[in-house]
């Protein structure tokens, strides 16, 4: 067991870094890049299709994208949207925007219609740099007229502009606490929204993973997650700038291509999200697959079930899982390689972070009788909060929110636990430990309740993903007609050439978990619909319930009478309850 306080020992590292960034500095992303590239010039800072990016090449390439963006209108202040894959363009486009002190709109290059034209609505971009591929996304917006000015990788007009740095009056009055780009967060309902992140925070990551991990210019950093995401966007690239050493930059995830390209270019550092470790693990065994230079992979989403397994395996030194998020101001961090686990809090009055009872049924906070909120003991449940904090000259602890007022407002929670205190809803249920290892157990919308007792789709995921064959699978709760709450459905997509055994699952099921979270519905599909950070897209399973979505899947409903998931019939629904044709 790791001592209280060589956890602390290490997570004051982390804040060290992190502090060297206050809210009045008038260092900003910006200059982080032509600071790295004065003194590194010839230093390698992309890798990208075999090909190697200096420092200066990369900063010259931002210069044309400023003075173009200046060219077409924007000042500082102004928000441009970015709608484009992962390649040096986007780094240059955005880095180019922060030297005039634009904001930058991240956008995902997979949603379309109302979706799209909200997020390009929300953020009020003038401008959007769009991909070729992307382009067929603008076509599903009704009222196109409204949106802004589209424009594609401008290569022909970028070679005219000049490769200077722009003038640092152009972004003069930019602070710590300015934005430097709008990041999408889906939340739990409606559609995304724009959350802030400050240049500040975005430097105050790598600085403090850097000073954590020791990571110099001497490491290479692994990028395959979408850099419209934070995980990619914020945390690894602000990793590299902070570090001066190189970045891998792929356009997608490739499992098959995962470990080659970890042992060409000597990668030292890389992310993982979601199911990307299983899609790993499932590749086939290799003698070489220690034979590495990988050191540190973090990330959030590596299942207990698969973690010991997948570091067995490939050896890597260093699981980092974490919790945390686009506008969370309570992160979390497993300095410890707790295995489960997405950090430690060792002493409670060094962190902002708290973990209270929530009532899932009556959707509120039970309250002491003095009404302020009651925490969690170890074992137990609860939401996590983050003190809001406003100390002049400390970036720790602030909630920059979201564009919509409206959404930051209810992100908020007052007099919690004194008279005038404020605290930020994460709206995610976790539970710690004795030792203080904190769990995460779910998002409050995903936990479902069924038979009186609330079941947690994580854990329910958790214990199924062994399954021997498995290649992804996701757990949700849906409606029945006549029945009160939610019951469980899994779905599963198996690995090539594995078939589905319902004997044996029922085994598992009904052996890992209580009763009231086997789940009752089962389907089986040939190919998995995930998202861009390797999730299986659950809105989208649990507006289908367990009616089919296409021809090739499989649905089964669990049968205790034989011990058994049966395919599902009129005959095997009935035995629920359920009218055919339900």
């Amino acid at each position: 067991m790791v001592s209280r306080e060589e956890t602390q020992r290490k997570l004051d590292l982390l804040a060290a870094g992190a502090m060297r960034h206050t809210p009045e500095q008038r260092y900003t992303v910006a200059d982080r890049l032509e600071e790295r590239a004065a003194e590194s010039p010839e230093a390698r800072f992309l890798i990208w299709d075999e090909g190697e990016i200096s420092y200066r090449e990369a900063n010259r390439q931002a210069n044309r994208y400023a003075h173009f963006a200046l060219t077409r209108g924007l000042r500082r202040g102004d928000v441009a949207a970015l709608m484009l894959d992962n390649c040096p363009d986007f780094i240059y486009c955005w880095m180019g925007l922060a030297k005039i002190g634009c904001i930058a709109a991240l956008i995902n290059t997979h949603i379309k219609g109302n979706a799209l034209r909200h997020a390009l609505s929300t953020t009020n971009s003038k401008i959007l740099f769009v991909s070729e591929r992307c382009l067929e996304n603008l076509a599903t917006i009704d009222g196109r007229d409204e949106c802004p000015v589209a424009l594609t990788i401008p290569l022909s007009q970028l070679d005219d502009m000049a490769d200077g740095n722009p003038d640092r009056t152009l972004r003069q009055g930019m602070t710590g606490e300015s934005t430097l780009s709008l990041v999408f967060t889906s939340g739990t309902t409606g559609l995304p929204k724009a959350a802030i992140v400050t240049h500040m925070r975005w430097l105050g990551t790598g600085d403090g993973w850097c000073s954590l991990f020791a990571l110099d210019e001497r490491d290479v950093f692994y990028c395959v997650l979408p850099l419209y995401h934070v995980a990619a966007g914020m945390s690894l690239l602000s990793q590299v700038l902070a570090s001066g050493g190189a970045m891998v930059l792929r356009p997608r995830f490739s499992a098959r291509r995962f470990w080659p390209d970890v042992r060409q270019y000597g990668v030292t550092v890389t992310q993982y999200s979601g199911e990307m470790c299983r899609y790993l693990f499932n590749q086939p065994a290799r003698k070489e697959d220690r034979e590495h230079s990988l050191k540190l992979m973090s990330g959030a989403g590596l299942a207990a079930e698969l973690w010991p397994r997948f570091q067995q395996r490939f050896g890597v030194e260093t699981i980092a899982e974490g919790y945390g998020g686009t506008e969370i101001n309570c992160n979390l961090i497993n300095v410890d390689n707790k295995v489960g686990s997405c950090g430690r809090i060792p002493f409670k009055e060094r962190s902002n972070a708290r973990l209270v009872k929530y009532d899932l049924g009556g959707n509120d906070y039970p309250r002491n009788p003095d009404g302020t909120l009651i925490e969690c003991a170890a074992g137990e449940v609860g939401e996590l909060l983050g003190n809001i904090v406003q100390i002049p000259g400390v970036g720790a602890g602030r909630f920059s929110g979201y564009t919509d007022l409206e959404a930051t407002q209810q992100k908020i929670l007052h007099d919690v636990f004194q008279t005038g205190d404020r605290w930020f809803r994460t709206g995610d249920l976790l539970r710690r430990d004795e030792d203080d290892y904190y769990y995460f157990v779910d998002r409050i919308g995903d936990t479902f309740r069924w038979k009186s007792e609330n079941v947690s789709t994580s854990e329910v995921a958790n214990a199924l993903g062994g399954y021997a064959g498995l290649e992804l699978l996701t757990v949700y709760g849906v409606n029945i007609p006549g029945h009160e709450g939610r019951a469980g459905m899994a779905a599963l997509v198996m690995q090539s050439g594995r078939q589905f055994d319902p004997d044996s699952f029922y085994q598992l099921a009904t052996t890992a978990l209580p009763g009231y979270a086997v789940p009752v519905f089962l389907r089986i599909s040939e190919q998995a619909d995930i998202t861009s950070t390797f999730k299986l897209r659950k809105v989208d399973l649990q507006k289908a319930a367990y009616k089919k979505i296409n021809d090739s899947d499989l649905l089964y409903v669990l049968d205790t009478d034989r011990e058994t998931y049966s395919p599902m019939d009129n005959a095997t629904l009935a035995r629920l309850g359920i009218p055919p044709g339900e």
